[in-house]
């Protein structure tokens, strides 16, 4: 079954997590000259298959012809094939800014957040600052592009690597002044040092004064299931790599708790998306209470949650609508994940089954209130 465009029922929805396909050349085009030698390419191996070539190398972790499958969001047939190209399999939307404003119209969104495609594939295996961060350079160039003349409804986020943060900071400024409304880290990084960690608040300082949020988004991580504890084997289903992706955004976000982050900027706002919502309340619940019982005498973490932080989660999540009264309905958004494969042919009815359970005050901010506040789109 192919994706199915409906209309959704109700008014003032934004996407808080949509993606784009970007286009093979980006980096060829948007890379200052000294680094167009060692852009993001896609090469064609000796069997006919795409693979992504990162700094000259092909990619090891992006499956064999798996390029051609990142835009087949309600796709039956999941196989990669040789005449499965990436740049031939763009769905409507994907990688044109007035098709995707179409698209916008024929589901009745206002905005929609978009984050990148092979974006989120490279870093995993690049540990070189400097050509970490003029990659994150090159696409953020291009996505400010892209949205320029949507009128305010595509929103671009900027994407930043903690490998240099001094860098990323420069990178921020420029970006903001281009027009992004918020950036994006992945939930590793290559000098093993935590999210939360005084090392990275350069960062958190410029998103405070510049006012703009930051998010932690699933990428490819470095490292597999449990590592150090247990072989993950390759040959496994993908449910556990896809649940795997979800518990380290956790212990990034929780690292903001523990390591007094959110306390040392309380100013900033803090994002975590594509990692499901119904969790959040029973982390929350645990860290409220190791901390009520050990008589920490410091904000809990739901105070902290509920002034800063905000959660994405996925229109097809059963347990989120019963927990977001209790967390707190100023925090929660949703988003379609459009057009990635690992959701079904059309947001539009999980989203109508979520939304009829929520009060009509916290529907509205869900749907899309919440996101217009924290990334000052009104």
């Amino acid at each position: 079954m192919t994706y199915e465009i409906k209309r959704f029922p109700f008014d003032g929805t934004v996407d808080a997590d949509g993606h784009i396909l970007e286009p093979p050349d980006l980096w060829e085009n948007y890379l200052e000259a000294k680094f167009k030698p060692r852009a993001l390419r896609i090469g064609v191996d000796d069997d006919g298959f795409e693979y992504l070539e990162i700094d000259g190398n092909p990619s090891k972790r992006s499956r064999k012809g798996s390029l051609g499958l990142l835009g087949a969001m309600g796709d039956e047939d999941m196989r990669p094939r040789p005449d499965r190209r990436y740049a031939d399999n763009m769905p409507f939307g994907s990688c044109d800014p007035d098709e995707r404003v179409q698209l916008m119209e024929q589901e009745n969104l206002d905005y929609c957040l978009l984050y990148p495609t092979i974006g989120l594939l490279w870093e995993v295996e690049l540990t070189d600052p400097e050509l970490s961060l003029a990659y994150c350079r090159a696409y953020n160039r291009w996505i400010a592009d892209f949205c320029r003349n949507s009128g305010g409804r595509l929103v671009p986020i900027a994407q930043l690597t903690l490998l240099d943060v001094e860098g990323s900071v420069a990178e921020l400024k420029r970006a903001v002044k281009d027009g992004v409304k918020g950036a994006w880290v992945n939930p590793f990084n290559h000098n093993r040092v935590i999210h939360g960690a005084p090392e990275h608040d350069a960062l958190f300082a410029a998103c405070v004064d510049l006012d703009v949020p930051l998010a932690i988004h699933p990428t490819f991580t470095p490292h597999a299931a449990a590592d150090g504890i247990f072989d993950w084997p390759r040959e496994g289903r993908a449910w556990g790599e896809a649940i795997w992706l979800r518990s380290i955004v956790q212990q990034a976000l929780i690292s903001f708790f523990s390591l007094g982050t959110l306390e040392r900027f309380p100013g900033l706002r803090l994002g975590v998306l594509e990692a499901g919502s119904g969790w959040i309340g029973a982390l929350l619940d645990r860290l409220d209470a190791y901390s009520e019982s050990l008589n920490i005498k410091r904000p809990s973490a739901t105070e902290l949650f509920r002034r800063q932080c905000f959660i994405s989660g996925d229109p097809d999540e059963t347990a989120a609508p019963h927990i977001i009264e209790h967390v707190g309905s100023e925090c929660f958004m949703w988003a379609t994940d459009y057009p990635h494969p690992d959701h079904p042919h059309t947001w539009v009815d999980d989203l109508t089954r979520y939304a009829q359970q929520l009060s009509p005050q916290t529907r509205e901010r869900v749907l899309g209130g919440n996101v217009k506040r924290i990334y000052r789109l009104d």
